[in-house]
């Protein structure tokens, strides 16, 4: 299959996915995700910011960020780094901006004909038209982001992921010490596809990271899904079982065998994670 499925590109807007719920992505799970299909990486790219000033007066977060940048270099990115500009209103306030939208926006543009795929990763709803063009450049692009992702972006792209739901993505709470991502008795995150008034449902997750996510059927051989079931009385607070189901909810919660159903997983400590 590796040789079929071109080449991949994946544009990481790094502040963006920070501060929307991403903090602690793992840049090497990133790259497996993008490459799920066999296909090759041909640009890899991360658009990270860097303040000077403060990095003049404060050695300990020079060191931070640079080691940062180096850890996401030993995956394969480029790192290209956009430093803050600082200006002052009318009330004579300092305030920094540093954007690197036009840069991402221009390279993933000009590098799009040697790639077959793009992987966007940021929710910034000023990307829609870049998705556009890349598309008429006959890219099939895909979306992955955690909060806050605009609902214009999300609509245009082929395919969107929350970064969530991808295994080892961006690590689960309390997972120090459990077993990994989709084995028994890991913590794992994913929806609701089905809700019954009869006060129970089953929650579908990402299994693996593999081909073939458009297969939510979770009984299909090929399917990288796998399916717990719960109770309404495991549902945490802030959660009405009249809102599910819901693509849009997305839970975390323990996976153990089913006292139900020989062979099948039930979940347990539910919790919501947005």
């Amino acid at each position: 299959m590796a040789g079929s499925q071109g080449g991949v590109g994946i544009y990481v807007d790094a502040a963006n996915i920070q501060m929307n719920g991403g903090f602690g992505m793992q840049y090497d799970v990133l790259r497996e995700f993008a490459c799920r299909t066999g296909a090759e990486p041909i640009r890899l790219n991360a658009y990270v910011t860097y303040d000077e000033q403060r990095a003049e007066r404060d050695r300990g977060y020079h060191q931070r960020v640079n080691n940062f940048f180096q850890s996401i270099r030993e995956f394969g990115y480029k790192v290209i780094i956009k430093k803050y500009r600082w200006y002052r209103d009318e009330e004579g306030n300092a305030y920094a901006k540093a954007n690197a939208d036009l840069d991402m926006a221009v390279d993933a543009l000009l590098q799009s004909q040697s790639l077959t795929r793009v992987m966007m990763v940021t929710g910034d709803g000023d990307f829609v038209q870049v998705v556009r063009a890349l598309q008429n450049q006959g890219c099939r692009v895909e979306l992955l982001a955690f909060d806050n992702i605009s609902s214009e972006l999300r609509r245009e792209a082929d395919v969107f992921v929350s970064g969530y739901l991808v295994p080892g993505l961006l690590p689960p709470r309390e997972q120090q010490g459990r077993p990994v991502w989709g084995e028994m008795g890991s913590r794992v995150r994913g929806i609701c596809y089905y809700h019954s008034p009869d006060g129970y449902g089953f929650l579908r997750f990402m299994r693996r990271i593999a081909d073939h996510l458009w297969v939510t059927d979770t009984r299909h051989p090929h399917s990288p899904y796998a399916s717990a079931y719960f109770r309404d009385s495991d549902l945490p607070a802030n959660l009405k079982p009249g809102d599910l189901p819901s693509h849009g909810i997305i839970l975390e919660f323990d996976i153990h065998p089913s006292s139900v159903k020989e062979g099948a997983l039930e979940a347990s400590d539910i919790q919501r994670v947005r």
